[in-house]
């Protein structure tokens, strides 16, 4: 016999899970008190932070990460989160204190109903009917977490559990990968083979599966032109590839006409569509042959056109490559975009222009600029794996505590957060954590002083811009970095940008770099901007 505590520290050893991402409260001491020598605690100043880091850090590892929040309380706090791993397919394994069982009946102060709170974000929601359960629950819910499509747990635990008898619990192998049907994969087959024009739609998906060389494998056997899914949370294939043809546009009518000369369109792994603005149209046009591979089968269940095959990612993509021919084709190239000018303020064209020039091959980008993020998507280039971040929510305060897990996750590669200072504010203590556990991360803070991205969306829904809330001044993003012990510095003039990235770039500390551009709006996702808009 061993207690609830002894037994769940050494599932959380077999599970590979010893990084506890947190922060703690008084129904969560009995399992913190005397933590094993090979288990490290990284502390966030706020859940959502806490959290958010475990987020990055499950990203960037492939694997779900431990976080340990503190009763109903904290997760209300953590609750954007555990919202942004749901909606991003990212395994945590949460846990959170109740009170003691032997007056929950009572009602006491802390007092925890957080299994129905969570609930419809988790793919899991369980409190042990019996102390000693808690480590197989813990042990069953990492299993559910990393079942494809991976997503986050929730296990609550009273806090007198842990010192009660239990027997050791053994972690178990269950595999994840979920073949696909070959009789559909072969209606695939046949529809290319019959194309005279075929797009695919890459999705964030074939990062979580694994098959990003695949994709790319095939889509140059058949020369098909690639666009990236509709608000990508993850950029899934090559940046400065030659059959990018850049992102889909998030509403009905303007997707549907990006896709009008396309007889054929492979969308995989990514929902048919992800859609954030109003604008009635098709699908797809009426005439075009619609497939979607995805891991996802509420994403199956949810599409609005077109045939849905469910299974991994990799294995249907060499399924349909070992079975097409390859297609000759002319593809002609996209137009550069022009040469970004600097000015003063400077555009976040102009900023991301830069960086670009000055980025390591590996970087990795954790983004959280909603109104410059067709600025970003169009200058920045970047073709390793897992290169690129963002928040498939919408909430935001997602960028920064994601970005320091990253960095945690991956010491030898430099993560870069282009945040905007609107959403930084909804996270800023992570600066903190990236500070106390020495991950390098550098918050390029694009300073406009206003909400921008709902100024472009005051203009695309005509209601005008007499709205309250939309003006952020009198925020000093360098004094409050400092105030963390953070090193920072203010950039106004273009021509000392680039010194200053260079200068975050050789140092190994974080860095804040408070970035002083142009006020102005999000053009609602570029579909004011032509079809062929240039990814380059």
């Amino acid at each position: 016999m061993t207690t609830v505590r002894e037994a769940t520290y050494g599932v959380l050893r077999d599970l590979g899970m010893k990084v506890i991402f947190g922060n703690p409260g008084s129904s969560e001491l009995h399992f913190l008190k005397n933590m094993p020598a090979d288990f490290q605690y990284v502390l966030g100043l706020h859940e959502r932070t806490a959290a958010g880091m475990a987020l990055g850090y499950a990203l960037g590892k492939g694997e779900a990460a431990f976080v340990n929040l503190h009763s109903i309380a904290s997760v209300g706090n953590g609750m954007a989160a555990i919202v942004d791993a749901s909606l991003g397919h990212v395994p945590l394994v949460i846990t959170t204190g109740q009170q003691d069982r032997r007056h929950i009946l009572a009602e006491p102060f802390l007092m925890s109903r957080a299994v129905e709170v969570v609930r419809p974000y988790v793919k899991w929601a369980y409190e042990p009917l019996r102390p000693e359960d808690v480590p197989a629950a813990i042990a069953r819910g990492y299993h559910l977490a990393m079942q494809p499509p991976r997503g986050p747990v929730f296990i609550s635990i009273p806090s007198n559990d842990w010192d009660h008898a239990c027997e050791p619990v053994s972690a178990r192998r269950v595999t994840q990968s979920v073949a696909p049907d070959s009789a559909a994969l072969d209606e695939v087959v046949r529809a290319i083979a019959s194309s005279r024009s075929l797009a695919f739609v890459a999705g964030a998906q074939i990062e979580e599966d694994g098959a990003g060389r695949d994709v790319v494998a095939l889509a140059e056997a058949l020369n098909a032109d690639v666009y990236d899914e509709p608000i990508a949370s993850r950029w899934a294939f090559p940046r400065s590839h030659r059959l990018l043809r850049g992102r889909l546009f998030p509403a009905q009518k303007p997707l549907s006409e990006q896709l009008a000369r396309y007889d054929t369109v492979v969308v995989l792994g990514a929902p048919v569509f992800l859609y954030y603005t109003i604008v009635p149209g098709n699908t797809v046009p009426p005439e075009t042959k619609l497939f979607q591979l995805t891991n996802s089968p509420l994403d199956a269940a949810a599409a609005l056109a077109g045939t849905s095959i469910v299974g991994n990612l990799a294995d249907a993509v060499r399924y349909i490559a070992g079975r097409v021919k390859p297609v000759a084709r002319t593809v002609p190239a996209l137009s550069p975009a022009p040469e970004a000018q600097p000015g003063h303020p400077m555009s976040p064209d102009y900023v991301f222009s830069v960086l670009n020039k000055l980025l390591p091959r590996d970087a990795i980008l954790c983004e959280e600029c909603p109104s410059s993020k067709i600025d970003l998507e169009r200058r920045i280039l970047l073709d390793e794996p897992g290169s690129f971040y963002s928040v498939r929510s919408g909430i935001l305060g997602f960028g920064l505590p994601a970005a320091v897990g990253l960095q945690l996750a991956h010491p030898r590669r430099r993560v870069i957060c282009p945040v905007g200072d609107g959403s930084a504010q909804y996270s800023i203590q992570a600066l903190w954590s990236a500070v106390q556990y020495k991950a390098p991360v550098i918050f390029l803070m694009l300073r406009n002083g206003d909400y921008s991205a709902l100024k472009g969306f005051c203009d695309f829904m005509k209601v005008g811009r007499n709205v309250p809330g939309m003006d952020i001044p009198g925020i000093d993003a360098v004094r409050i970095a400092q105030g963390y012990g953070m090193q920072a510095r203010e950039v106004d003039r273009p021509e000392d940008l680039e010194p200053a990235l260079r200068e975050a770039l050789a140092s190994p500390k974080p860095t804040l770099l408070s970035v002083n551009v142009l006020p102005g709006g999000q053009k609602t996702f570029g579909m004011d901007q032509s079809v062929n808009s240039p990814n380059k």
